[in-house]
């Protein structure tokens, strides 16, 4: 990315469990939030448990991540750990490792949660190159690959959705605060040393 000529580090970076990429963006960008994907996140926790118990402990984890504030979050992370730890420890202890870079997204706005709660928007693009190239077996040049990838991404981005909320990015990228998904709002009050915030 620093090659194609990103100068500034990213605010918030989403991926998996991948710890190569982890590892390379604290180095490179020691400044950039990291978000677990929730995706990723779950399945990893269901393949933990029984399947007769994967409906209830999916309905619990997602307690977690729609929750309306980050203070509700830790609640029922709280609870999820109350509920199951004894049982289905390896499942909790799965879900407790990342506990802070899961609810990264609540400093963010709330337009933006469905894009940055889960790296599935980047990856539902690479899925169709994916099976046209398992297909294919063999792209030929470098080139061919390159162009062929190319038109896929084309023919792809017809279908994307926009992105919510991308006016605030401009906020995002100039360091203006968000808690729980709304904008800090500072007036008068600040200069007496009590900010008010919109919660």
């Amino acid at each position: 990315m620093q090659s194609q000529g990103l100068g500034t580090p990213p605010k918030l970076a989403i991926g998996d469990g991948a710890l190569g990429f982890w590892n390379a963006l604290t180095k490179v960008w020691p400044t950039t939030q990291h978000q677990r994907c929730w995706v990723h996140k779950i399945a990893n926790v269901l393949n933990k448990v029984p399947k007769s118990m994967q409906p209830k402990i999916k309905a619990s984890l997602q307690d977690i991540w729609m929750a309306e504030s980050c203070s509700s979050a830790y609640k029922a992370y709280d609870l999820f750990v109350k509920n199951y730890s004894v049982k289905y420890k390896s499942a909790t202890d799965c879900l407790i490792k990342d506990k802070d870079e899961m609810l990264a997204f609540y400093n963010y706005p709330a337009e933006h949660w469905m894009h940055i709660r889960t790296s599935n928007p980047i990856e539902s693009t690479f899925a169709t190159v994916r099976l046209r190239t398992h297909k294919v077996k063999s792209c030929g040049s470098r080139t061919t690959t390159l162009m062929m990838v190319f038109k896929l991404a084309q023919s792809a981005e017809k279908k994307w959705y926009r992105l919510r909320g991308f006016k605030l990015l401009a906020d995002v990228i100039t360091g203006v605060k968000f808690k729980d998904g709304e904008r800090i709002i500072q007036d008068q009050a600040e200069h007496q040393g009590e900010p008010i915030h919109q919660i």
